[in-house]
């Protein structure tokens, strides 16, 4: 039986319940090794776990299981028939359900299947274990990384006056995937000129033109875990308000990171680095948090808010990622991704953060 399993068995039988059912892609991944798109797992509070897979799933849900122990079944009718039958099989009479993810769908035809059985909320539970990165998870994100790395670079060489901004971000999706990727963690964002003051703009036909900042913020994937990175380049020649206005974002980067550690409120370093632009009139373009938990999600678990009540710990990877939006003129973001280990805060992040000019 593997850990995971037996802490989610755990959860069980903190919360009073005979069993946990999920069905969130992420949350089945990291119990039984892989996503897939569709499926059921089961977990009692005596740690007897079932993955139930379609015929498009089976094979890999074997090869898993020699590692998580689970108990893989294909459906011969229906998921649900499937369910129903573990249920009946242990006597389940309480079952914790993922209230936070599950679609009103899924809840309707579950809650009617088994009528007599008492849904309990999973809450936040599974993603605070989800939040403590073990090794391997680790060295997932560290090769998603790299990757993502290997492929930004190898694109600046493509970057000039007069490419498109949806070119480039074509571009940058292919060598991602030629460089290992296992596909982009979230839709690429590459934007130029006055678009680069729209924090999650979409890339379109605008022309990059000599004196433009180019925001690039992008991610691979490995065995299911993302990376998350922005840099900001000039293309030719940089203003002497540009690189006055870079220099301020990568000053209250800085700050945010040597505030980050174990225990360490998030709120309190969102405020580190809001501080820095603050000081300079600059904290009103400030427009999103400093930083959000990654992993098999893009963004999952806590974020560095101003309101956030969470607090870092031991095993988390966040990013840290202030920026700067100046409407109709442009935007500027620079973005780490950090890990809190038993040693001391370390940056995945290797690319320099110094205003690169092409």
């Amino acid at each position: 039986m593997s850990t995971r399993t037996e802490n989610i068995s755990n959860i069980a039988i903190n919360k009073n319940a005979d069993a946990v059912i999920l069905l969130n892609e992420g949350n089945m991944h990291y119990a039984c090794g892989f996503s897939p798109s569709e499926g059921v797992v089961i977990i009692t509070n005596d740690n007897t776990s079932y993955h139930i897979v379609d015929s498009r799933y089976t094979e890999t849900a074997i090869n898993h299981s020699a590692e998580t122990g689970m108990n893989v079944i294909e459906i011969t009718e229906s998921f649900s028939k499937e369910v129903e039958s573990i249920v009946k099989k242990h006597n389940i009479r309480s079952m914790l359900f993922e209230n936070e993810t599950i679609s009103l769908s899924s809840f309707r035809q579950y809650s009617k299947l088994l009528s007599n059985i008492e849904f309990i909320e999973l809450g936040n539970e599974l993603m605070k274990l989800r939040n403590i990165k073990d090794i391997d998870e680790i060295k997932f994100i560290k090769t998603a990384n790299n990757i993502a790395e290997k492929s930004f670079m190898e694109l600046l060489d493509e970057v000039k006056a007069g490419k498109t901004e949806k070119e480039l971000a074509s571009l940058f999706d292919y060598l991602m995937a030629k460089n290992g990727s296992d596909g982009i963690s979230f839709d690429t964002i590459l934007l130029t000129g006055v678009h680069t003051s729209m924090p999650h703009g979409v890339p379109e036909e605008r022309k990059i033109q000599e004196g433009d900042f180019v925001l690039f913020d992008f991610g691979a994937t490995y065995k299911g875990y993302h990376s998350d990175m922005t840099r900001t380049v000039a293309v030719h020649h940089a203003t002497d308000e540009m690189a006055e206005c870079y220099n301020l974002v990568l000053k209250a980067q800085l700050a945010g990171i040597k505030a980050l550690g174990a225990g360490v409120p998030c709120a309190d370093v969102y405020k580190s680095a809001y501080d820095v632009l603050n000081e300079k009139d600059m904290a009103k373009y400030f427009r999103h948090s400093l930083g959000h938990g990654v992993g098999l999600e893009i963004h999952e678990g806590y974020n560095a808010s101003p309101k956030s009540k969470d607090t870092f710990e031991v095993g988390n990877v966040t990013s840290i990622e202030p920026g700067i939006y100046i409407p109709d003129k442009f935007g500027i973001r620079i973005e780490d991704l950090l890990y809190i280990s038993p040693r001391g805060r370390e940056n995945l992040s290797k690319i320099t953060k110094e205003l690169i000019i092409l």
